[in-house]
């Protein structure tokens, strides 16, 4: 197409955009004052285009490219105005309107820049009179600050893309430009999330989107004003992750999370097979009563005089999802199976795989081990919720009775089937035997109940089981420590015990286990302060209290398991920054560097820790220090998709880190496999590659003038 052609086209699509975001636009658009701001500008910017005389600039392919591309760019963003209804994602809309926005303004530039040269020495009487409103033009839409909430955003997403938990003030900010203070505006924008989640082809971004609405969740559900009723405090574990309010029929979904009843039915109702929380593919649509949670709400409701009204079924809220139908949802969503079970990895009963999916940046939380799931090969750190159940039929009190219980359950039987709650009571009463042996056999029941079974582990809960499996820990008899610490971490599947365990002081006696247990007891021990640690406010606790001194150990002498183990807790810890440096001061990075050998089977693990230990000069330090370097590049050249991933991410810190860092990189031939990362790994590779590269020549550039790099 000739350039003259291409001006007609590109005019005739300023003309529409401006008509639009004048006449057209919704008033809930997104970033609609951006919009109106760079309508404005292409007002200049058309009139300039309608007095160029063609003849005056060198018709050249480059330049027709760059116009053709922003007719695309500003068509785009005609579009999604077009398209933008009042359902739709709030944040999914700002992140959307800065991109289109971005490149509108980039390819703008780059026009005006080619443009205004010719223009300049020309001897046409139109080109003067036109040099004018180009350097205006310019001026303007490169000036062009884009709205508060934009900027807001990235800044949170940045902090998710680099695996890291973005700050309360600057949550509390988003929330309230966005208008997310309600549960009900955070209810919608959710159900708006996952619709888009299903209809965009940005998997990545709207992983990185569902992040952050889960942590405005998660600071709203911690705010006074949502924690209190009447000024009475109301316990976390009491609000619905999706209404934000007081449950009144708390129920139990496949991954273990609780929930108000009518608020996840109108979510499954909808086609949204994914759990609102943990963003795992339900493995089925049932919901179990959480008898534990109601109890506990009715009890402290009249502790405190509170007065529980069951919600108007016909609440605008209930309008609120029937309004959000998602079309074709259920094929579109991605299911997986779970995996073979290994009995290598077992120590005194097996254990059951997890079924999990990646989850975004929360993509690389941690798989539970013990005997309740175990590494799902996904993603480095999987979620560990959904578990794939394993039929066991025991003895429940060593031959003294004259039955034998089913305990375990597959996923298609009756929830009728739970042990009862009075034989509960009464195994929870023998923990308390002054008979060790009497609590051993206690223990060993405890932990074979709540294996499998959702509804035993939510009567042993209800129980009062776990102050006294605590005080167990610190046993003498080390098979009774570790039965103990097995049924805690089965217990901790459930979301609303796992705090109850973290609530009882449970970190320090597991602690004790971990440096005075049996092998197995001290993996399953690192397995339940990970559970613990999904729980934020305990990582600084578990960093603190002593516990990465003995992760670290098992790391370096554990069975596979145990190093697995270690490894997912040790990581979930290395979130919070000040853990960091204690991980590295205990001698981890030598044990990692090690299991980046393909033969140990953790070396996506290994460089998932490296990567956040990486973030730190301390770090970088150990980690070259340690001969890490050519086992990383040997990594991005043969590893999975996301151990590439996060050794790229590595490298380009150590690099970033040291000039020296950056010539043993190139020392051990980097760059082909850079190249090839840059063009076939995930988003997130493709984008360190791409930093890394362009380190690598900016590096070059520098030293030429010196003669060596």
């Amino acid at each position: 197409m000739d350039l003259e052609k291409v001006l007609k086209c590109v005019t005739n699509s300023f003309s529409r955009f401006i008509h639009l975001v004048t006449f057209g636009v919704p008033k809930n658009l997104p970033s609609q004052q951006d919009y109106k701001y760079v309508a404005n500008s292409l007002k200049l910017f058309k009139r300039v285009l309608d007095n160029i005389d063609g003849s005056c600039i060198q018709s050249n392919e480059l330049l027709c490219k760059e116009f053709e591309e922003l007719d695309v760019a500003v068509n785009e963003a005609r579009e999604f105005i077009e398209n933008w209804s009042f359902h739709m994602s709030k944040i999914y809309g700002v992140v959307q309107s800065k991109h289109l926005i971005s490149n509108i303004q980039r390819y703008s530039i780059r026009i005006c820049e080619n443009v205004y040269r010719p223009l300049e020495s020309s001897s046409s009487t139109t080109s003067t009179s036109t040099l004018a409103d180009i350097q205006h033009f310019m001026e303007e839409i490169k000036n062009l600050k884009l709205e508060n909430a934009a900027e807001k955003l990235e800044e949170a997403l940045k902090f998710i893309r680099e695996q890291r938990v973005p700050p309360v003030e600057l949550m509390m900010e988003i929330i309230e430009l966005l208008q997310l203070s309600t549960g009900h505006e955070l209810l919608k924008e959710s159900l708006a999330v996952e619709k888009e989640n299903i209809k965009v082809n940005q998997p990545d971004q709207m992983n990185y989107i569902s992040d952050l609405v889960f942590h405005i969740r998660e600071t709203m559900v911690n705010l006074e004003s949502f924690k209190a009723i009447n000024g009475v405090s109301v316990p976390s574990y009491f609000i619905c992750p999706l209404t934000l309010q007081l449950m009144f029929d708390p129920v139990i979904v496949s991954t273990g999370q609780t929930y108000e009843r009518d608020s996840i039915q109108n979510w499954l109702n909808n086609g949204l097979l994914r759990c609102p929380v943990t963003r795992q593919t339900l493995s089925h649509k049932n919901l179990i009563p959480n008898y534990t949670v109601k109890a506990l709400i009715s009890n402290w409701c009249d502790e405190n005089n509170i007065k529980i009204d069951h919600p108007d079924k016909s609440s605008s809220e209930d309008q609120l999802v029937s309004n959000l139908t998602i079309e074709n949802g259920f094929d579109r969503l991605s299911f997986q199976k779970s995996n073979h079970r290994s009995t290598e990895e077992s120590c005194s009963h097996s254990r059951s795989e997890s079924t999990s999916t990646a989850v975004s940046s929360s993509e690389h939380l941690c798989d539970l081990s013990g005997e309740t799931a175990s590494d799902s090969g996904v993603s480095a750190f999987p979620p560990a919720n959904q578990l794939h159940s394993v039929n066991e039929t025991i003895n429940p009190n060593g031959g003294n009775r004259n039955h034998l219980r089913t305990v375990s359950h597959p996923p298609d039987s009756s929830p009728n089937d739970t042990t009862t709650f009075s034989y509960v009571k009464e195994v929870v009463n023998d923990l308390k035997s002054p008979s060790n042996e009497i609590q051993t056999k206690a223990a060993e029941e405890i932990r074979f109940l709540a294996k499998n079974n959702m509804e035993n582990r939510i009567l042993i809960g209800q129980s009062g089981a776990i102050q006294p499996l605590v005080s167990l820990l610190h046993s003498n008899q080390k098979l009774t420590q570790e039965h103990a610490v097995t049924a805690l971490l089965n217990l901790s599947i459930n979301g609303n015990i796992k705090s109850m365990i973290a609530e009882s002081g449970a970190v320090e006696p597991l602690i004790h286990v971990l440096e005075t247990g049996n092998m197995c007891a001290k993996e399953n021990a690192a397995a339940a302060l990970f559970s613990l640690s999904l729980l934020e406010e305990y990582r600084v606790k578990i960093g603190q209290s002593g516990a990465v001194k003995p992760l670290v150990d098992l790391l370096g002498s554990g069975t596979l398991r145990g190093k697995k183990d270690a490894a997912t807790a040790l990581f979930n810890l290395s979130i919070f920054h000040e853990n960091k440096a204690r991980i590295i001061q205990a001698g981890a990075v030598k044990y990692l560097v090690e299991l980046m050998d393909p033969e140990t089977q953790m070396v996506d693990k290994a460089v998932a820790l490296l990567s956040n230990l990486a973030s730190v000069p301390e770090g970088c330090l150990v980690i070259a220090r340690e001969g890490g370097i050519p086992l990383l590049v040997e990594v991005v050249e043969t590893g999975s998709q996301r151990g590439k991933e996060n050794a790229a991410s590595i490298l380009l810190q150590l690099c970033l880190n040291s000039p020296k860092y950056c010539r043993l990189v190139l020392q051990e031939g980097a760059v082909p496999p850079l190249v090839a990362l840059s063009q076939s790994g995930t988003s997130r590779a493709k984008e360190k590659a791409q930093q890394l590269l362009s380190h690598f020549r900016s590096q070059r550039e520098n030293a030429s003038g010196r003669g060596k790099f």
